[in-house]
């Protein structure tokens, strides 16, 4: 697997070119001031689109270069519309807010597979583009860094998904084989990194996280809602690549490997502006989010 040179490295404590004096001084400026050749596209087949009551919408992002078994079975489910009826059944404080049948007898869609041992984490060799380092200490991992718009965590021979806020990871009961997609979750709190290489994360929320992380918690053992408490009922779920044009959201991702993204990291890192009077000289994994928006 390939490292991005020193000279990035360097982007995140030297002055930049891009930020003189009369530059935005604010992770949020760099973001909104980034030119097109810092934004890639996302593509449709990889935006699951889950409708709930309201007409409300959450966008997620899906990682098949990391997770490729549990996504293929995401997908399957999503064309067979498996979820379209079904809730979100738990929400537990500070941790997650999670979807799918809560019986857990709903007869799956042939040909989903159901003995998933080995996507928490992937051979770096089998993951083609470079590394953009993060170059501060994690509790969890020996390095960190982005691999292509996602933030990773990586030891000698691999790389895997951390469990920040808004990544979405699969439920599963205690055999590590149990886990086969269609009971999902997302990360509504601090971030859950022990859950790392335990639990497959298989994409993040993009849009209606807010959605998520404001409905109410359930009373019930570990957030699940007891009896009388109203789940959130899920209208569809749908690939974004299987909706009419009309009804596709469009999003980018900033390319890690771009100036602007040296710029955001360097500034989440060593802010010093009008309202920060002491910068904190460097930034954990969960707390520099890779920018993403609607595609204008």
């Amino acid at each position: 697997m390939q490292i991005r040179p020193f000279p990035f490295l360097a982007a995140l404590f030297l002055p930049s070119p891009a930020l003189a004096a009369d530059a935005p001084a604010t992770p949020s400026a760099i973001v909104a001031q980034a030119p097109a050749s810092a934004w890639q596209a996302i593509a449709a087949d990889t935006l699951l689109v889950m409708t709930v009551e309201g007409d409300k919408r959450v966008v997620i992002q899906l990682a098949p270069d990391f997770a490729p078994a549990h996504v293929a079975n995401i997908r399957a489910l999503a064309r067979a519309g498996w979820w379209d009826g079904e809730s979100v059944y738990r929400v537990q404080d500070n941790y997650v807010a999670q979807w799918g049948d809560v019986t857990e007898k709903k007869a799956l869609p042939i040909g989903i597979a159901t003995d998933i041992r080995a996507d928490y984490a992937r051979p770096l060799a089998a993951l083609k583009t470079p590394v953009t380092p993060l170059p501060y200490p994690d509790a969890y991992a020996p390095r960190t860094g982005f691999i292509n718009g996602w933030p990773v965590a990586i030891d000698e021979a691999s790389a895997w998904l951390p469990h920040c806020y808004a990544m979405v990871g699969v439920a599963r009961n205690l055999s590590p084989d149990t886990g086969t997609g269609a009971e999902l979750y997302a990360v509504i709190g601090q971030a859950p990194r022990q859950l790392d290489r335990n639990i497959a994360v298989v994409g993040r929320v993009i849009e209606g996280m807010d959605l998520l992380a404001s409905l109410p918690r359930g009373s019930g053992d570990l957030g699940f809602y007891a009896a009388g408490e109203k789940r959130l009922p899920i209208l569809s779920v749908r690939l974004a690549s299987d909706l009419p044009e009309s009804q596709r959201p469009r999003y980018q991702v900033m390319d890690v490997g771009s100036r602007s993204f040296a710029d955001y990291l360097r500034l989440r890192a060593n802010r010093k502006d009008d309202f920060y009077e002491r910068p904190a000289g460097g930034v954990d994994l969960c707390n520099a989010p890779v920018p993403v928006r609607e595609a204008p």
